[in-house]
């Protein structure tokens, strides 16, 4: 029986997904274990340093720097972003005590699945369906046959591609509301 595209794409990507809420579990009751829970105050700074260096991506992308192979550059990006946003949500889960920091955080969260999902979704269903078209072609389908047989996987490919519309403006409401929770924590900071 052939695994059909959720079940081979999707749920990958569920995993990583849950594989980082879980680190970040783990490494918030080791911390509170250790009696060190003043460490997840400092995470939040090695964490967003971590997210903006991969960041070196998108400007590639857009032919802001020239430096750097773009597919190196995109695993270092997801690289980079997962273990930055390990750091935050540890960082979060342990101090966050005001509006402002539960929406940088939210809009964080939004930005990984939004950024999952074109890593682990759009180009690897994209290959999927290249293949399942041939697979079709061999067993003798043709034509509305094969159109059918591939409607679902079609439908939940198409709905995939719009995530670019969402990524972006998401990231930039992630930048605003963390730049803004970082100056007001250095603005009410007690620098005695």
């Amino acid at each position: 029986m052939e695994r059909s595209l959720i079940s081979k794409k999707v749920m990958p990507f569920l995993l990583m997904f849950v594989t980082l809420i879980v680190a970040t579990a783990i490494l918030d009751a080791v911390l509170h274990l250790l009696d060190m829970t003043w460490v997840g105050r400092w995470l939040g700074i090695p964490g967003v340093l971590l997210i903006m260096l991969s960041f070196l991506y998108s400007m590639r992308k857009r032919k802001k720097i020239s430096f750097g192979k773009p597919k190196t550059l995109l695993k270092l990006h997801e690289v980079l972003t997962w273990s930055g946003a390990l750091m935050v949500l540890v960082h979060a889960g342990i101090h966050v005590y005001a509006i402002l920091p539960w929406l940088a955080l939210v809009a964080m969260m939004v930005n990984i699945i939004s950024g999952m999902t074109g890593q682990y979704l759009l180009d690897r269903s994209r290959q999927y369906i290249v293949e399942k078209k041939a697979h079709h072609a061999e067993k003798g389908l043709v034509g509305d046959e094969a159109e059918r047989a591939l409607f679902w996987d079609a439908v939940t490919l198409d709905t995939m591609k719009k995530w670019r519309a969402v990524h972006f403006p998401i990231t930039l409401i992630f930048v605003v509301l963390g730049t803004t929770h970082i100056f007001s924590i250095l603005l009410y900071w007690q620098w005695k």
